[in-house]
This record gives C-alpha cells, structure tokens and sequence, in this order.
C-alpha cells in the first residue's frame, strides 16, 4: 500500500521510524499522566485504579486489533505469536524473571522508559543495564540460555489462537474486552484517566494497522510491530553505538518517541524531578531487576507492553501465557521481599 501513497523522499523503513517515534511521542505523554504501569496494577498500593488504567488500554487494543483482523487489513497467521511449536519453557522462564525484576526494579521496562525522561536516573540506570542484557540475551554470550530453552517446544498447530477454540476471536475478544472493562469501571478510577489509558490501548491496534497495511511495501518490506520496549531498546543500544553501521528501525524511532513525549509531558505539567539511588544496597537490587527483566523480556517474547498490550490482541495463547508468568513472578517476588522485609517501600509506585 506505501507505493500508492505516492511519497518519494522516505522508504517505507524510514516513514516506519517516522511513524514510530510519533506513536512513542502520544505513548510517552499518555503514560506520563496516566502512571500506566503493569507492575503497579499488580502490588503498588493503588494497584486498583492503576489495574483499571491497564485495563481500559487492554480492551481498547483488543478490540481494535481484532476489528482490523475482522476487516482484513491485517493477519497474524505469520507472525511470531503465532507459531505452532510453542516454546513453553522459555516462555514461562522468561515471564517469571522478568515479573520478578520489574518488581526489584520497580517498575516495567516501558514504565521506566517514561521514568527516564522525568529526570529519574535510577530508571536510567536499569535501563541500560535491561538493553545490554536483552541484547546479549538476543545475539550475543547468553543467547544459548535463550537457544536451549527455546528448543522445548509444544505443538500446538492450529490450537496456537483462541480464534481456533468454539466461537472463534470475535467472542474470545469479546470476553477479554468485556472482563477488562469490567475490572476498569470497578477500579475506582477517575473518567479521565480511564480515557488515557483509552488512548493508550488504541496506539496497539494503529500501530498494527500502520506496520502491516499502510507502510507495506512489496519491494521494501518492513516487519509488522506494534508497541514493545525489549527488542526496542536493544536495537536503540546497538543503534547509538553504531549508528553509521546500521540504520535506525521501528523500535528506534519507539523508544526516541516515548523518551521525547515523556519528558514534555513532565516538563509541561511540572512533574520533571531529578532522583537517584539512595544506598548500593537500593543499586544492587535495581540493577539485579533490569537485569532480569532483560533475559525474560527476550526469552518470554515481550515485556508487559509487547506480550501483554500488543500481544494479548492478537489472541496468541503464547502472548497469554507470558503475560500471566510475568504476573505471577511479580506476585511472588514482591510476596517473598515482603515477608523478608516488609512490604511498605516495595508497594510504593514507580519512581
């Protein structure tokens, strides 16, 4: 569809980065003023209304993915989720390090992805470490941990998708819109933040649709992506550090977006604060944290943004069960340094 666009100063790689950074742009002002985190909604002590936040943006990517897929704009048949050797055990390793390290670091990668731009250097600490990690997770010294738990698949065919069990995907998202919606409007949050977390969701399925159908170029193919921070920021680590070698991608174009939009948002509502570390005993857990999260964003296929927001959309039993091993390592860990130490610093939001 890009040739019928007409536009010749930009390759479709190039309007991708372009269209990119202006997705990252809305997500980082929305997520900013939303406090939009995964690890919040689960242990942080308004883990009600940032549930609902999480929630809302659910729905609203569900049904809208799937209303591109019912419209034939888009298809996942090829997509990565959508594979029918599942690898179960990579799968679920990598979702329990990785809901175990947002917790130690308080706060997923794409929650400290915002934290960054507002000043707080502890998120920008994790994150390089999370970038290096994942990276090495991906091509590099521990990319056999990755190879060999990968190698333990389960086959599932056509049983990959909910579309495939009675109903097929219009009532499974359905369900799965009518449940999140359920748990947002019982959150106590206020209407303007659900709307937020409103727009967040919809950022899924444009994302989608602009990858896979407008950007679409048979002589100049791009991947069709949607909204994720592991990958990413590998790519933007390896990219600022070789930039003349290889050219930026989606996930450059993302992560410049999100830190762009999130640091006006702070800056135009007067929340930009500078923070750091407090004791090398608070660097040593956070730093264990990005860790973690790098080799289980890698290995479970997304973090809670690219395997829970964008993932769970497309239906893939594989997106689900990543994003429901994340929850139960966070569950975990943070029930374990509670018993070892109390809970009341580990339940505070993000910061």
């Amino acid at each position: 569809m890009y040739e019928t666009l007409g536009i010749t100063s930009l390759t479709a790689p190039q309007a991708a980065v372009v269209f990119a950074a202006l997705l990252g742009l809305a997500f980082g002002v929305l997520a900013e003023r939303t406090g939009f985190c995964f690890r919040r909604s689960l242990v942080g002590t308004d883990r009600r209304q940032a549930l609902g936040v999480w929630m809302t943006a659910l729905a609203v990517a569900v049904l809208g993915t799937q209303a591109a897929a019912l419209a034939g704009w888009i298809e996942f048949a090829d997509h990565r989720f959508m594979t029918s050797q599942v690898p179960v055990v990579a799968i679920a390793v990598g979702g329990l390090l990785f809901g175990a390290g947002m917790v130690l670091a308080r706060g997923c990668a794409s929650r400290l992805t915002v934290l960054t731009a507002t000043g707080n250097l502890r998120a920008v600490a994790v994150l390089l470490v999370f970038a290096v990690v994942a990276h090495a997770t991906l091509k590099g010294v521990l990319a056999p941990v990755r190879t060999t738990l990968g190698s333990w698949t389960l086959p599932m065919g056509d049983g990959v998708s909910l579309a495939a069990l009675p109903g097929g995907a219009p009532v499974w998202a359905a369900l799965i819109a009518l449940g999140a919606l359920a748990l947002a409007f019982r959150s106590g949050s206020r209407l303007t933040t659900l709307l937020g977390g409103a727009a967040i969701g919809a950022l899924v399925p444009l994302a989608w649709i602009g990858t896979g159908l407008i950007l679409y170029d048979d002589f100049d193919p791009i991947a069709m992506e949607s909204l994720s921070f592991t990958s990413p920021w590998a790519d933007t680590l390896f990219w600022t550090v070789a930039s003349t070698s290889i050219p930026a991608g989606f996930g450059v174009g993302l992560i410049g977006g999100v830190l762009a939009g999130s640091l006006v948002s702070s800056l135009a509502f007067r929340s930009f604060a500078w923070a750091s570390f407090s004791s090398p005993r608070e660097t040593g857990r956070y730093l264990t944290g990005g860790a973690l999260m790098g080799v289980g964003g890698v290995l479970a296929g997304g973090c809670t943004v690219g395997a829970g927001l964008a993932g769970v959309p497309t239906l893939s039993l594989a997106a689900i069960l990543a994003l429901g091993a994340i929850a139960v390592g966070a569950l975990l860990t943070h029930a374990a340094l509670g018993r070892a130490a109390g809970a009341r610093y580990l339940a505070q939001p993000a910061e």
